[in-house]
């Protein structure tokens, strides 16, 4: 069976095809009743309009640009290498994509590249927010002027973005909390490191991981590192210096060379090690014995569910219920999947 056309929609409509065309693009100046017949047409013959011969027929172009962090570790990297790669292999569905390193943890800086874009043509915006009234106010000034906004990673409100591409964070905090909790049964101490709390992903994390932690164990006060492996190791140090029964230590957000440097030497005799994002470094860690689990996030699959996103919602559908929520692996020694083997990750375009 052929599938139904425009013109069989303004047939079974009784109006032009010209009439029908203008309320499928919503263009306006139809009447009510012909819009209606038109609308009635669409769902009664399963009509499906072909975007990309539209868009294709009328030059149309999605410029979409992604805000990643800069100086905050591999995950960063490898997040910025599936753009590459997602945007060299969509060229031909005529997608621009510019991708933009904003320093990690910087409100301010991300709130000054958002107001930015308010007055471009680009089509739509992909950030990792951070808890900012002037990040939001930003966001805000580029709905109102018809720019999709995901977030990605770590999320804002809900109605204050158009869609969120990652993980639910304080599940995955709940989930570092029930390994950390069978850990230790009997109780121990545990230290939690994250990078900025100000960072929606971290705080949300950290919130879960302390949601499920029993009353015996005694949870140190939050190292917040800024993601520096410098500092990450210093505290690492000096807190197995200061508790030398620490038990555990829950890597919230990046930093993990220093975290791996502190722990160097110690596969035995060491606190259970529980981290986010399987990254080269991390996984050799762990293939060493010198972390014990890894909860990943996907990044290359992130990356193919945003730009999924933004065209979508560009070309007036709504996402299906659940869109871009993404399920982690947790990885341990012993289940580890073959190391990637990536793909281009330059473009002209980036």
């Amino acid at each position: 069976m052929r599938k139904p056309t425009l013109m069989d929609v303004a047939a079974k409509a009784g109006v032009s095809y010209a009439t029908a065309d203008r309320v499928l693009n919503q263009r306006g100046g139809v009447a009510a009743k012909s819009v209606q017949r038109v609308s009635d047409a669409i769902e009664l013959l399963g009509y499906k309009r072909d975007v990309s011969a539209a868009n294709l027929a009328r030059g149309r172009t999605y410029d979409f640009v992604f805000f990643i962090p800069s100086q905050a570790g591999a995950f960063f990297d490898e997040l910025r290498a599936a753009v590459r790669r997602e945007a060299h292999a969509r060229l031909s569905e005529r997608i621009t994509v510019t991708l933009k390193k904003i320093p990690a943890f910087d409100a301010e800086r991300l709130a000054d590249a958002l107001e930015n874009c308010v007055d471009s043509k680009i089509t739509g915006v992909c950030l990792v927010a951070i808890n900012s009234p002037r990040v939001r106010t930003a966001v805000n000034a580029l709905r109102a002027k018809g720019v999709i906004v995901l977030t990605l990673v770590a999320d804002m409100q809900v109605g204050s973005r158009d869609a969120y591409i990652g993980l639910d964070n304080r599940a995955a905090g709940q989930t570092a909390g029930r390994l950390m909790s069978l850990a230790h049964r009997n109780g121990g101490v545990v230290l939690p490191i994250a990078g900025n709390l100000d960072a929606v992903d971290h705080a949300d994390r950290y919130a879960g991981f302390l949601d499920v932690l029993p009353k015996t164990v005694t949870v140190l006060p939050i190292v917040q590192s800024a993601d520096r492996p410098d500092d990450v190791e210093n505290a690492v140090r000096n807190a197995m210096i200061t508790y030398p029964k620490l038990g555990g230590i829950y890597s919230i957000g990046a930093g993990h060379s220093g975290l791996l440097a502190a722990l160097s030497g110690r596969t035995k005799m060491r606190p259970i090690v529980i981290l986010h994002d399987l990254v080269a470094h991390v996984r050799t860690a762990l293939t060493d014995g010198l972390v014990d689990a890894v909860i990943d996030q996907k990044p290359d699959h992130q990356i193919a569910l945003a730009l999924d996103a933004m065209k979508s919602l560009s070309d007036g559908d709504q996402l299906p219920v659940g869109f871009g929520t993404i399920v982690p692996s947790l990885y341990l020694q012993d289940n580890l999947p073959p190391a990637s083997t990536g793909g281009p990750t330059e473009s002209p375009t980036l």
